[in-house]
């Protein structure tokens, strides 16, 4: 029988990404696991057609976009009171999404990973493939996919 004990869920901070976490927890409950909650920045491009930051500029946003994150990351968790009855692990990190996603898994033997099928980037990641669709092909655990 299938027991997950280290649970990847990752967050947009979207309602999407509430539902996983959801599920996440009530899993986590049944089996005793722990949940890796992970929150992936976009790196800040320094340059964009004719304007550029400077280093120190690009350095404060990463700094702020990390700080604003992991006060996020922990609202979302206090959104679910049964959440105290597991094991949460919350995480920032800087990179692309699905690459970190898939980095996450293999580093910390996950088990299981719960992805929404949809996130914030909406139309973009039609176009571009969702990163939940590069997660599922790329994960050599399963995945819940959750249907947005």
């Amino acid at each position: 029988m299938f027991a997950p004990k280290q649970i990847l869920v990752p967050t947009d901070f979207s309602t999407f990404s509430d539902n996983a976490l959801k599920e996440a927890i009530d899993i986590a409950k049944q089996y005793g696991s722990t949940i890796h909650l992970l929150h992936v920045i976009s790196m800040i491009q320094q340059c964009a057609i004719d304007y550029c930051m400077t280093s120190k500029m690009v350095e404060e946003l990463e700094k702020q976009s990390a700080e604003t994150a992991q006060k996020r990351i922990k609202e979302e968790i206090d959104k679910f009171p049964e959440s105290k009855a597991v094991a949460i692990i919350p995480e920032v990190k800087n990179g692309a999404s699905y690459e970190e996603i898939l980095k996450d898994q293999k580093e910390k033997n996950i088990d299981l990973i719960v992805i929404a099928s949809h996130g914030s980037t909406g139309l973009l990641s039609y176009f571009m493939g969702s990163v939940a669709d590069k997660v599922t092909k790329g994960a050599t655990c399963p995945v819940l996919l959750l249907r947005s």
